[in-house]
């Protein structure tokens, strides 16, 4: 059974993950069934009483621990992390207070409070980050709603967020984008992006007009490669994730910045961990199926 669709602003990649999934599974002789969790999940569960459920759901409720709480409940295995790495590594201040406190580099931020007024943000900027600065939401994926702002429109950027209950401002460090993907604690590998736009934004993932430039293998020395693949696995690790994810970096002046990990990364036409995985020699169906022997071990 394969999870998909759902309320958050990724629920179009979230259904394409799902149709693609269960195309590559039914090709390869599995039964699957695509469910919407919805009031009637618990229901569909029962009613088709699948091995392994297969979590294609991104972005809120689908890979914060919600979604992974009531699977708990059916005592059937599912992918990807569980409920407490989940809301961790979905929660980026929480997260990052993790790598800090573990010494992964990661950019520096405040967090925002909707009680502060314009000159007070702005003097607290100046005084712990420097512009432009990163604004996003703490518990979106997909680069939903983030803003690289100057001192002119940062504030009107966070008002623009208001619907949001938490909200992080982080030091923009530009430089290499570079991700790397880890499965069943093992380092997969490494993929840098070069967007035709400010940054690796929605638009640059999810567009094929955004011309976006995937290079692998990664231009790095053995050393340098080495050190971020450490780096993805600690963290990996750390957040206590299982099964696949993505953790997605800056890299500058020979520095590796941490900016997230993804519990739940793509699996579409234009999704990262199949490109990396297929570099490796492993195939789509190969990847999946190593994704859900993973799940099946938690039986």
């Amino acid at each position: 059974m394969i999870i998909s669709g759902g309320i958050s602003k990724e629920r179009t990649i979230s259904l394409d993950t799902g149709r693609q999934v269960s195309k590559e599974l039914k090709k390869n002789g599995y039964l699957t069934k695509i469910v919407e969790p919805d009031h009637n999940l618990i229901k569909a569960i029962d009613s088709y009483k699948p091995k392994i459920i297969f979590n294609a759901l991104h972005g809120q409720f689908g890979e914060d621990g919600y979604i992974q709480t009531i699977l708990e409940t059916t005592g059937i295995p599912y992918t990807h992390s569980g409920v407490i790495s989940s809301a961790i590594a979905m929660d980026k201040i929480l997260s990052k207070k993790i790598f800090i406190k573990n010494k992964i580099l990661t950019p520096k931020f405040i967090e925002y409070s909707f009680r502060e007024n314009k000159k007070q943000i702005i003097n607290k900027i100046k005084k712990k980050l420097k512009f432009p600065v990163v604004v996003k939401p703490i518990n979106e994926g997909s680069s939903v709603n983030v803003f690289i702002c100057t001192k002119l429109n940062v504030f009107k950027n966070l008002k623009s967020l208001k619907s949001y209950k938490k909200i992080i401002i982080e030091e923009f460090i530009s430089g290499r984008e570079i991700q790397a993907a880890i499965l069943n604690f093992k380092k997969l590998g490494a993929i840098e992006l070069k967007p035709n736009r400010k940054f690796y934004d929605y638009q640059a993932k999810y567009n094929p007009g955004a011309k976006t430039k995937h290079l692998i293998p990664v231009d790095l020395t053995k050393k340098q490669y080495s050190n971020l693949m450490n780096i993805a696995l600690k963290a990996h690790k750390l957040i206590g994730c299982s099964g696949v994810t993505r953790s997605d970096f800056k890299f500058k002046n020979g520095k590796f910045y941490l900016l997230e990990i993804n519990t739940q990364p793509g699996m579409t036409n234009l999704s990262l961990v199949p490109e990396i995985a297929a570099y490796k020699g492993i195939s789509f169906i190969k990847l999946l199926e190593l994704i859900l022997k993973d799940a099946a071990k938690k039986k």
